[in-house]
């Protein structure tokens, strides 16, 4: 009762108590580079079972610290927005922030991760990477309900790659829409657009598709075009 009732405090008071709780710390710093997870990462790197992380999710979510994205049957948590991520960073620069627990990764899991297709488009680090980067050009803009609009740099740079934008049609959910990344947290390029990009980007030996897996190989024409056309530099990805 009396954690319920400092976590309807208003305004300063009530922020204030959500973030001295050590789980809730944890939890909110791990959103801190921006990604969306899934309450039990949360829950792991808090140290905490699934069943306490929903519990302070609920409130950080009543306290607007967090939003909920729901991507089919799976809800993730990410910060409300760069308010949030600022008082964070302010606060661990008085305060060490916390240390966050991470799940190390398979060496099948780091590919998949790095470079794989997602149905039939491209995601990963590297179709993260690509997205980032043609929205930062100004090719791709975020559009309502999750949907990427297509500017007109973005027509012709898409026409020079060989990928014709008027020959796509478009299905019930648009041209290009944002697809949350399940490894990355972030979105990438999907929809028919995104379909048909990864094919070009494969018959144009920027990519190759795996014969086992969905992981992909960046061939050597993919590294030097990716970086030169996009500034993107796939030898330096983590």
């Amino acid at each position: 009762m009396a954690e319920q009732r400092h976590s309807e405090l208003p305004g300063f008071s009530g922020t204030a108590f959500l973030l001295a709780d050590p789980a809730r710390a944890v939890m909110l710093a791990a959103l801190l580079d921006g990604r969306a997870l899934p309450a039990g990462e949360l829950a792991y790197a808090a140290r905490i079972t699934a069943q306490t992380a929903s519990s302070h999710l609920a409130k950080l979510l009543a306290g607007g610290l967090v939003a909920l994205q729901i991507e089919g049957r799976h809800r993730y948590y990410r910060l409300a927005g760069p308010h949030v991520a600022q008082a964070i960073e302010h606060l661990a620069a008085i305060r060490q922030e916390p240390e966050i627990r991470r799940r190390a990764l398979s060496p099948e899991a780091q590919r998949l991760r790095f470079c794989r297709s997602c149905y039939d488009h491209l995601a990963g680090q590297v179709g993260v990477a690509l997205t980032r980067a043609l929205e930062e050009r100004d090719y791709l803009r975020a559009a309502p309900a999750k949907l990427l609009e297509v500017t007109p740099a973005g027509t012709e740079w898409l026409a020079r790659l060989g990928v014709d934008t008027r020959g796509i049609k478009p299905s019930r959910g648009g041209l290009a829409r944002q697809c949350l990344d399940w490894t990355e947290r972030q979105h990438h390029l999907a929809g028919p657009l995104g379909v048909e990009l990864l094919s070009v980007l494969c018959t144009s030996g920027w990519l190759r598709r795996g014969r086992e897996t969905r992981a992909m190989e960046v061939l050597p024409k993919g590294r030097h075009e990716l970086r030169a056309q996009l500034g993107v530099d796939v030898d330096h990805m983590s």
